[in-house]
């Protein structure tokens, strides 16, 4: 849950921004990979989710599942499998159709894993058609993505590639998976997505990681929980560095990034750019967040033992407090 969106919201703040997301594999298989359900319903009407995925019917699904709901923000899920170009392209088919990739499994490894072989094996082949991030908004005139979350199975960085122009004029933060281990043939591992992305002026922030313990093996460690193979990778900008100078350091940009901050569970570094804007822009009512700030951090139970006036953060903006 957010910490700070709610009290934003209550004060008009999030009026003044739109916010764009791409889900890049966006099948829909539970409450989690449903935005609404995470909290980005808050940014309605203000909202735009664009998901894409190979699998035609997934996104008929998700298309009408949205329409069923009458949402009170854009979404659309596109049946398009995005890459690192504009062309044709072999998709392999796995037995769960979750698995599927740009990528041929590489099923020697993975019989080597419990679980892994009746999810990733392949089942059959497809030739279809790929594009890329760049050209598909280009055609639509769409030139903003705030925050951009990919699962394409070992095809990760490909999108990325093929989305350089929008991830480096508009894209904030994202969500990615990466794998340590190669779980399909050929496939860019975690470090080269990693070098990508740090080249494009992203941090890492976090990994939500996944182990699997060998397949013969009847024993597993109490402390250990097997080789980690995969995880869902966390990139934020770093806007309010002073040795950057680029043209998404703005105030509303660091605005909307501090959101998507918060949303995605980082409120430390919300607080810490919500603040940065408060001192720095504060005269401009549209940045001064101090009293958002203050009723958050009072909501929070034992947040301090003399209370929310001992913390630096509010010292800092006791100009700033109505």
């Amino acid at each position: 849950m957010s910490v700070f969106l709610n009290s934003l919201k209550k004060n008009g703040h999030l009026d003044q921004i739109h916010m764009t997301v791409c889900n890049v594999g966006s099948r829909k298989l539970g409450l989690n990979d449903d935005y609404a359900s995470l909290g980005w319903e808050i940014f309605a009407p203000n909202l735009s989710i664009y998901g894409f995925d190979a699998d035609a019917d997934a996104c008929e699904e998700a298309n009408a599942n949205i329409e069923a709901r009458q949402v009170s923000w854009k979404e659309k899920h596109i049946p398009l499998a995005l890459g690192s170009s504009v062309g044709e392209s072999t998709l392999y088919v796995t037995k769960h159709p979750m698995c599927s990739s740009l990528y041929p499994p590489n099923e020697p490894y993975l019989k080597r894993f419990q679980g892994l072989s009746e999810l990733v094996n392949l089942d059959f082949t497809l030739d279809i058609e790929t594009t890329t991030l760049d050209s598909f908004f280009q055609n639509e005139v769409i030139t903003e993505i705030d925050f951009l979350q990919i699962d394409v199975q070992g095809a990760d960085l490909d999108v990325l590639k093929g989305g350089y122009s929008i991830l480096e004029n508009s894209v904030l933060a994202i969500q990615i998976e990466v794998e340590f281990s190669p779980l399909y043939v050929n496939q860019p591992l975690f470090t080269d997505v990693d070098i990508f992305l740090r080249h494009q002026g992203f941090s890492l922030f976090d990994l939500a990681t996944s182990y699997r313990t060998r397949s013969d093996s009847p024993i597993q460690s109490t402390i250990r929980s097997g080789q980690i193979l995969w995880a869902d990778a966390f990139y934020f900008r770093d806007l309010i560095r002073e040795d950057i100078d680029i043209s998404l350091k703005t105030p509303q940009q660091i605005f909307k990034l501090a959101c998507i901050a918060d949303i995605m569970h980082f409120p430390d570094y919300a607080l810490e750019l919500l603040t940065y804007l408060t001192l720095n822009y504060g005269n401009d009512a549209k940045y001064n967040f101090a009293n958002s700030i203050v009723k958050s951090l009072s909501e929070i139970p034992n947040i301090g033992t003399d209370g929310i006036e001992s913390l630096p953060a509010i010292n800092k903006l006791k100009n700033y407090i109505s």
